[in-house]
């Protein structure tokens, strides 16, 4: 296998020379930077990333963390998506990848920097995390550079990339007032969640434009996951039968409610219109088609990358990236049918 060594030898240069301009110091005269880099071609030289990053104390590698995957995941395929954007942006730079999660045992374990170091990662995006994780304060308090995902925290070393998730819920509540509905429901996920608490205030601030008074009887937790919407749905419409609409904040959810208005005998739309949040693959093929507010979730690993290597290289202008939503209009939802 060829060295430097073999290299500078060749070229007729100093092993310095060599280094220097495989590292892309800008000192090395052009001409002679070719020349090595041709040479390199030659004798197909390897670079040993390892014992580099050791000597540079730079692995080139960003980790993503993740908290809370279960079976459940896999229906909305979050994480994959998230994964898939970072992978495409490591594509197009020279930055590999490593997955690795945690949970409430192993982080008693190890702290954050005890993660990141023994994994030899530059920086990590956590995606996952509930706002009163305790981690989330060790993460904020590190030397180590993170992006977070749908957590709105930002300091020297820590940014955030998300979603418009007021401007997201409140384009879902103006959507069932255009098609005649006053009588809106939320099914939201927990308190412990960031995007819960801004599609909350989006969900106020739809109904607040369209003359709607704010019934806090009326938003209940689905703790995004599919039976305890529907468990939740059923209540609303058992409490509450004057409902003619549920704006659930995610897409699973949305499934529950919709379980629970067919388990009452309502029909969807004509009877209770439904919409949901993020736009995930079952949400076409449901039946009747989801109603939903569109989240490219890949754009969020996609943009998480990139703000992560400009922190670790120092070309970020922002540390923070707020990504559009988009109503997806499709079968569940109606206009109100007129009193009888």
């Amino acid at each position: 296998m060829a060295t430097i060594k073999d290299i500078a030898k060749r070229a007729g240069v100093s092993v310095t020379t060599v280094s220097r301009a495989l590292n892309g110091y800008s000192d090395v005269n052009e001409q002679t930077r070719k020349k090595i880099m041709a040479v390199a071609k030659e004798l197909n030289y390897s670079p040993n990333t390892l014992a580099r990053g050791l000597v540079m104390n730079k692995s080139n590698t960003l980790g993503l963390l993740v908290s809370g995957m279960s079976k459940e995941s896999v229906k909305d395929n979050f994480t994959y998506l998230v994964l898939a954007g970072i992978n495409q942006y490591a594509g197009e730079t020279d930055y590999d990848i490593v997955l690795f999660s945690t949970n409430s045992t192993k982080q008693r374990e190890k702290t954050y920097s005890q993660l990141c170091r023994e994994r030899r990662v530059d920086g990590a995006i956590i995606q996952g995390i509930r706002t009163d994780d305790p981690y989330l304060h060790e993460v904020i308090e590190s030397d180590i550079p993170c992006v977070l995902i749908d957590i709105s925290v930002e300091s020297d070393t820590v940014g955030y990339v998300t979603t418009d998730n007021i401007m997201g819920a409140k384009k879902a509540v103006q959507h069932l007032v255009e098609l005649g509905h006053r009588d809106i429901a939320m099914i939201n996920g927990h308190d412990f969640a960031f995007v819960s608490q801004k599609r909350l205030e989006g969900y106020k601030l739809g109904l607040k434009i369209a003359g709607i008074p704010f019934r806090s009887d009326w938003v209940v937790k689905g703790f995004f996951e599919e039976a305890e919407a529907e468990k939740a749905a059923w209540n609303l419409l058992e409490n509450h039968p004057e409902i003619t609409a549920i704006f659930c904040a995610s897409d699973l959810m949305a499934f529950g409610a919709m379980s629970a208005a067919k388990k009452r005998g309502l029909r969807v739309p004509e009877d209770l219109s439904i919409v949901g949040y993020d736009d995930i693959l079952l949400a076409s093929y449901s039946n009747p088609p989801l109603t939903t507010i569109a989240q490219d979730v890949s754009r969020l690993g996609y943009h998480a990358s990139k703000l992560l290597v400009e922190m670790l290289e120092g070309r970020a202008e922002s540390h923070n990236v707020i990504l559009d939503t988009a109503l997806v209009n499709r079968s569940s939802t109606a206009k109100r049918r007129p009193l009888k």
